[in-house]
C-alpha cells in the first residue's frame, strides 16, 4: 500500500473507530439507563426533568404568552378516559402511542396489531388539543398528565430518511423528492432515488421552525420549557418509560405498548445504522446538522464532543 493511500485510509479508519465507539457508549450508557424498580425509575424522571428545567432557564427559552402555539397544539393527543395528553414527535414510537391512545379511549378488547398505520394517522378519531378553543387547552394541560418522548437526533434524522425518502410513500418519495432533485440536481428529469446527501442538504436548506415534523427539532414540537411534561420519555428506553406512563395514568393492566414496525421485514434504525449513513457526510454538513439540533442535544441529554467528532472526519 502506498502512503497517498495510507494518509487517505487512516482518518477513514480512524472516524469510524470513534464513531462506533460513540454509539457503543451510548447504547451501554442507556442500557445503565433501565431501573430496576418504580422508585430507581421516578429518580430517572426527575433527574431528567430537573435538567431540562435548568437548562431551559439557562437558554432563554422560558417564554411568558396566554396562548398555546398553535403548531404545538397541534402536536398534542388529548385522551379523557385516562386524563391524558401524549405529544406526538414522528420517528419516536409515534404510531404505536396513537395505537395506544386509540385503544384507550375505545374501551375495547381489540389488539393494537389490527389498527393500520395509515388509518391511526389519518383518522379523526384521536383529537388534538388544537380542535379545543385556548381556555379548554389551558385547562386540560393544567389537569392531564403530559408525555413526550425524545430519541438521538441523529438516528431520528437517518430513520425519517429511510422511512420517508426510500419507501414508496407518495407524497415523500413524489413530492419532496421531486423538490430536493430540483434543488441539487443538474438533471431536472433525474427521477433516481434521493441520496441521504441530498437529503440532508434539503433539511438545512430550510429555516427550523418550516421543517417538516418529521426531521423538525423535537424542541420545537413540543416546548417542554414552557409545557411542564410529567413524563420524558426517551426511544433508548421507550418500553420501560411506556409501561410506567401506562401504569401512572390507570390504564387497563391488559393494555401494553405495542412495538410494533411499519415494515416488518426492515432493521430498525439502530447506532450501528446511523454510522453508515453519517460517513456519507462531509464535516461541514456533520458541523451544519449539530447546530440545527443543538438544543435537542443539550436539552434532552444527548451529550457528544463535537471537537472530536468534527477533527476526526476532516
Amino acid at each position: 500500500m502506498n502512503q497517498k493511500a495510507l494518509l487517505f485510509l487512516l482518518p477513514n479508519f480512524f472516524f469510524g473507530i470513534f464513531l462506533l465507539g460513540f454509539f457503543y457508549r451510548k447504547q451501554k450508557s442507556l442500557a445503565g439507563d433501565f431501573p430496576v424498580c418504580s422508585e430507581d425509575w421516578g429518580a430517572i424522571q426527575n433527574d431528567r426533568k430537573t435538567t431540562l428545567a435548568s437548562l431551559c432557564l439557562k437558554n432563554n427559552l422560558l417564554k411568558v404568552r396566554n396562548q398555546l402555539d398553535s403548531h404545538v397544539a397541534s402536536q398534542l393527543f388529548v385522551e379523557h378516559n385516562h386524563n391524558f395528553i401524549y405529544c406526538e414527535v414522528p420517528k419516536v414510537g409515534c404510531s404505536n402511542w396513537k395505537r395506544t391512545i386509540f385503544l384507550l379511549q375505545a374501551n375495547t378488547h381489540a389488539e393494537a396489531s389490527e389498527i393500520e398505520h395509515d388509518f391511526i394517522h389519518q383518522t379523526s378519531a384521536i383529537r388534538r388539543l388544537a380542535s379545543y378553543p385556548p381556555a379548554k387547552q389551558q385547562d386540560f394541560l393544567k389537569n392531564y398528565t403530559k408525555v413526550m418522548f425524545t430519541r438521538h437526533p441523529f438516528e431520528r434524522l437517518v430513520s425519517a430518511y429511510r422511512d420517508k425518502l426510500l419507501h414508496s410513500e407518495p407524497y415523500y418519495s413524489d413530492t419532496v423528492a421531486n423538490q430536493i432533485r430540483a434543488m441539487f440536481r443538474k438533471n431536472k428529469n433525474s427521477s433516481g432515488k434521493v441520496s441521504f446527501q441530498e437529503f440532508v442538504n434539503f433539511v438545512l436548506a430550510k429555516p427550523p421552525d418550516s421543517l417538516d415534523i418529521h426531521w423538525k427539532p423535537m424542541y420545537l414540537l413540543c416546548d417542554p420549557c414552557n409545557i411542564h411534561y410529567d413524563v420524558l420519555g426517551k426511544y433508548e428506553t421507550l418500553g420501560l418509560d411506556s409501561e410506567h406512563v401506562l401504569k401512572v395514568i390507570g390504564a387497563p393492566e391488559n393494555l401494553h405498548y405495542p412495538s410494533l414496525k411499519r415494515y416488518g421485514s426492515e432493521k430498525r434504525t439502530n447506532g450501528y445504522i446511523t454510522l453508515e449513513y453519517l460517513r456519507q457526510l462531509n464535516s461541514e454538513q456533520i458541523e451544519k446538522i449539530n447546530k440545527l439540533y443543538h438544543m435537542d442535544f443539550v436539552l434532552f441529554n444527548y451529550t457528544m464532543k463535537y471537537e472530536e467528532y468534527f477533527s476526526l472526519n476532516d
